[in-house]
């Protein structure tokens, strides 16, 4: 096997020890000191149950969201959520972008549902337009799925054109799943969140986690928002009971009062992004409109082994679908490990070992 192949996700920091990981896209604060000492202080419950109810987080998440609790299913990660949905619907036909996160196709896939790619073009920057409308009309599936911004480009999808997708949706009897998992790293996230069409729009669900916002990708926390409550009762019905630990519900109710350390965030990945940005197009590689906490770029050399080789790991993206060699994406993470990346690039392409 190659790189790649081993290495199908972003954070494998397992394999590659004592590197710096610019593959998995958290925030670069690190995971704050409250939410750690919850999950150890929870620890000392561990021979109870969790909460099957996970009363306590779902009424602090439903505060935090400004949603009624009805609305919010939580999952063990975003990435049980996905499959749990699909588990509950069983779409027979579904659309999905090219290139977007991995995970959706894995859940449709396992459904035996039949995926239909509406293929991104980089001659228009990877951003979704029209033909994504015209193809919900002509396929006509039980299910869409849109990651805003999506992964791996960090791509915005226009608000006007998101709501149009919902009413198309709507008419052809399909489901909109918005994977928002990165609003929280643009600026504003108010005016590209679809929360506000959640009451009236049960077509309409939403996926989010703690995972990115946090930095809590060991702890494994996700969730879905939605107005349909016989889809949420489906999708409890073929979801394992007690799936979200002790820890992760002590943990999460501890991260959403963490109100400062996400704004200390957002405003060093817009610092930093911008950084990252100037110094990989002075290096000569072509850039994508990256509005997350991460950036995605082409490249026409190798660089992920010769990365990993100077002991800082990236995305290789040429395994997603719609993407080949030469396209990577980089997280956003402090000044310092941002300089230490660019010295690696600069090292590969001057030649130096």
């Amino acid at each position: 096997m190659n790189g790649i192949e081993k290495h199908q996700h972003g954070g494998d920091v397992y394999r590659y020890k004592g590197c710096i990981d610019f593959s998995s896209n958290c925030n670069p604060l690190g995971t704050p000191q409250g939410v750690i000492r919850a999950a150890a202080e929870s620890a000392a419950r561990m021979a109870d149950y969790p909460d099957v109810r996970c009363q306590e987080l779902t009424d602090a998440l439903a505060v935090y969201e400004k949603v009624d609790p009805a609305m919010i299913y939580l999952g063990n990660g975003a990435a049980e959520v996905i499959f749990s949905l699909c588990l509950a619907v069983k779409p027979q036909k579904a659309l999905l972008l090219a290139p977007t996160f991995a995970e959706y196709e894995q859940a449709l896939s396992s459904v035996g549902c039949e995926v239909v790619h509406v293929f991104l073009e980089e001659e228009r920057g990877f951003c979704v337009d029209e033909e994504l409308i015209r193809a919900i009309g002509r396929e006509r599936p039980g299910m869409v799925f849109l990651c805003n911004p999506n992964n791996p480009t960090g791509v915005l999808t226009d608000p006007d054109l998101l709501r149009k997708i919902l009413r198309v949706c709507e008419e052809t009897g399909s489901m909109l799943v918005l994977d928002e998992c990165f609003n929280d790293f643009i600026q504003e996230r108010e005016r590209y969140t679809m929360k506000d069409c959640l009451a009236k729009h049960p077509a309409l669900f939403i996926l989010k986690a703690f995972t990115k916002r946090y930095a809590m990708a060991g702890i494994r926390l996700g969730y879905g928002l939605s107005a349909d409550p016989e889809l949420l009762a489906k999708m409890e019905r073929v979801t394992q009971p007690w799936n979200v630990s002790s820890l992760a519900q002590a943990a999460g109710v501890a991260a959403l009062k963490e109100e400062d350390y996400v704004e200390r965030g957002r405003h060093l990945i817009w610092e930093e992004r911008a950084y990252l940005q100037r110094e990989l197009e002075g290096l000569g590689y072509r850039l994508y409109d990256s509005r997350a906490n991460y950036v995605f770029f082409y490249s026409g050399k190798p660089l992920w082994e010769a990365c990993k080789d100077r002991g800082v790991l990236i995305r290789d993206c040429s395994n997603y679908p719609g993407l080949g060699p030469g396209y990577y994406r980089v997280a956003v993470r402090t000044h310092e490990e941002n300089l230490r990346l660019i010295q690696v690039l600069k090292s590969i392409e001057g030649g130096v070992s």
